[in-house]
């Protein structure tokens, strides 16, 4: 999943403020909160990790689970996040050129979650208002924002002076699921360019190369390395699942670990690159390259 992760310093002094520092990744299906200092916030696990309306359905339901020790609190809302070409991600207000945002079609409900430890509870996702929307791909993310546990009376610092500060840090912890509207026929097309090895670590072999994406959706699925042998013997080299090149963005740029276990040359031979669909029980091809090994 496309699954991310949001962190909030709140500092502490006469008067609170908070700061935001956004961590996010292509796309993750949950968000372990297993720091000692947080437990309280509980262990939050999400399926599905993306949502597409695409057709005639116009609800459909997120489901969530606390696997943690203690009770959970989330505030459910939407955010705009890009995606850059290293795949990281951040938050926007406004949309790039190209882009779309879904909120405005979407409703969720409820707005606020509380889950008893190893308790689930669904969360629904209602499409509205999309009869007059120009054809294209739609996208805003919901997100599960943790309530941080009350502090403590007497934990809260009192500065003297403003030469002899003290610093609180209460870390709160999120996660982003993405929503996509889909209107018309998809356009898309996806391929595979500039693929190159890096074998300056013989422990860390990687293979280096780039999704390319042009038309009016995304572009997500699966990818599988596989090294072929100057024989023609093939063996998985790497493996990664739900790589995503989200609208408007046009090329990803990604750089994956390759299997140094297997006594593998990767100075012969060749690596096979293959981006495939997972939607569906039949994966479908989107886009496939080699590159001879020296």
């Amino acid at each position: 999943m496309y699954a991310t992760m949001l962190m909030k310093q709140q500092l502490t002094l006469r008067v609170q403020q908070r700061y935001e520092i956004v961590f996010c990744t292509a796309i993750m299906l949950s968000l372990l909160l297993n720091a000692a200092s947080v437990q309280a916030q509980g262990d939050l696990m999400i399926y599905p990790k993306r949502v597409i309306f695409d057709g005639s359905k116009r609800t459909q339901d997120l489901a969530l689970a606390n696997s943690g020790k203690d009770t959970a609190t989330y505030l459910v809302s939407f955010v705009q996040i890009r995606m850059k070409e290293d795949g990281s991600f951040e938050n926007i207000e406004q949309p790039d050129s190209g882009q779309l945002f879904a909120s405005n079609n979407l409703r969720v409900f409820p707005r606020t979650v509380t889950i008893a430890p190893k308790e689930s509870q669904a969360v629904k996702l209602q499409v509205i208002n999309t009869g007059n929307l120009p054809p294209g791909e739609y996208r805003s993310h919901v997100y599960f924002r943790a309530v941080p546990p009350p502090i403590p009376a007497g934990e809260i610092p009192v500065a003297k002076d403003t030469n002899n500060l003290e610093v609180k840090l209460v870390p709160v912890f999120g996660v982003t699921i993405p929503v996509i509207i889909r209107i018309g026929t998809d356009s898309t097309t996806t391929s595979i360019s500039d693929m190159d090895t890096d074998l300056s670590d013989p422990k860390k072999p990687q293979v280096l190369f780039s999704i390319n994406r042009s038309g009016n959706m995304s572009t997500y699925g699966d990818l599988t390395i596989d090294y072929v042998s100057l024989t023609g013997q093939r063996t998985r080299a790497a493996f990664v699942k739900g790589v995503a090149v989200y609208t408007p963005l046009l090329k990803r740029k990604l750089r994956i670990e390759l299997d140094a276990t297997s006594k593998l040359n990767y100075h012969q031979g060749k690596l096979e690159v293959n981006f495939e669909s997972n939607a569906g029980k039949n994966p479908a091809p989107l886009a496939k390259q080699e590159l001879g090994l020296r």
